[in-house]
């Protein structure tokens, strides 16, 4: 089954064909990083605006670049939410139009099923149940359960902040660039990770909800520290509190996700989002499992254009729904965006 499918959640204007949820025939990704480096975030109205004048292109390289026509294409899929609505709106109205001009199915997409599915993009083997999933981003940070395809089971949460939302304002508060994660782990690897002793909250081994507003906090008090005792901040400096302070989010992220592998008896634990494209939590899971001797299957897509916003995530998420129930999508389902879709049918 070959989808072409739209992603337009934030400030990425995405388009994909993929075939039967792993074989990516194509991927484009126009981004707005220049534009909204400007505010050093993301604005809706402007990101929107530029999916409107973007998405049509983007589309057409999508189908250019997999070689087929639209008369080859057997469903379109577009991301539902959550997201901006005003950037939603944009693909999912040419997902619409174009599902019911060809009249093929419509499949609208969990922005976050989607990245959960990024890591069976591309892969020599099908993942094996139940699965741990550590997903986490600039706009969610989320511990899934998966005891099997499109069985999503909340088990841990963010209380306040997402990582790659903290990734962000720290950056600004050291005078990094935007986006702050791939600033922080730049600075970060010339800086000593033991130069500042940041806090880990709620660090029971029970507790697999995640809490970053209190590090924020403690990182703004160091800064400050640091400019009443010598005045404007060193290069030094930044790179040790990058250090440090990146150390503290892979810590809780992979303190819980293995103690929540343990816990529900996972075969395998899965990193997706953009924060899981930082190398350092990549590296500490693996020195983490060693120690604790733990006999699991980690993937994560080594593919970093999966790991951040994509459309090809949307189509390999896409298929596994349509699998499960064929006949509950039509070109002419009267579904809409919703920016606060919530995933999880329960808490544990």
């Amino acid at each position: 089954m070959k989808i072409l499918a739209i992603e337009t959640s934030c400030d990425e204007t995405a388009a994909a064909v993929v075939e039967d949820g792993v074989k990516v025939l194509s991927s484009v990704i126009a981004s707005q990083i220049d534009i909204h480096q400007a505010t050093g975030g993301v604005v809706p109205e402007v990101a929107a605006r530029e999916h409107v004048l973007k998405i049509r292109a983007v589309i057409e390289e999508a189908m250019k670049g997999a070689a087929l026509g639209l008369d080859a294409i057997d469903g379109f899929a577009v991301t539902r939410g959550p997201g901006l609505l005003s950037s939603l709106i944009i693909g999912y109205s040419a997902a619409v139009t174009l599902a019911r001009v060809l009249d093929k199915p419509l499949i609208p997409v969990h922005h976050v099923a989607g990245h959960i599915y990024s890591n069976w993009l591309e892969q020599d083997s099908a993942p094996e149940f139940p699965i741990v999933v550590l997903t986490v981003s600039g706009g969610h940070n989320e511990l899934v359960l998966l005891k099997e395809n499109m069985d999503f089971e909340l088990i841990g949460e963010t209380l306040d902040d997402a990582a790659g939302e903290a990734y962000d304002k720290v950056a600004r508060l050291l005078g990094l660039a935007y986006p702050g994660g791939p600033a922080i782990s730049r600075a970060a690897e010339k800086g000593d990770a033991s130069a500042i002793k940041f806090p880990r909250a709620l660090n029971e081994s029970k507790n697999f909800n995640f809490s970053f507003s209190g590090l924020k906090t403690a990182v703004l008090r160091e800064i400050e520290k640091f400019h009443q005792e010598n005045g404007k901040l060193t290069e030094k400096f930044i790179n040790d509190c990058a250090a440090s302070f990146q150390e503290s989010v892979n810590d809780s992220l992979s303190e819980k996700l293995l103690n929540a592998a343990v816990k529900f008896k996972a075969k395998e634990i899965h990193l997706a989002g953009g924060v899981s494209a930082n190398k350092r939590l990549r590296s500490m899971v693996i020195e983490k499992m060693k120690v604790r001797n733990l006999q699991l299957k980690l993937r994560y897509n080594s593919n970093l254009q999966y790991c951040t916003d994509n459309a090809a995530m949307i189509g390999g998420a896409a298929y596994f729904l349509y699998q499960k129930n064929p006949q509950g999508y039509s070109s002419r389902a009267e579904v809409f965006p919703e920016p606060q879709l919530n995933l999880y049918s329960k808490n544990v």
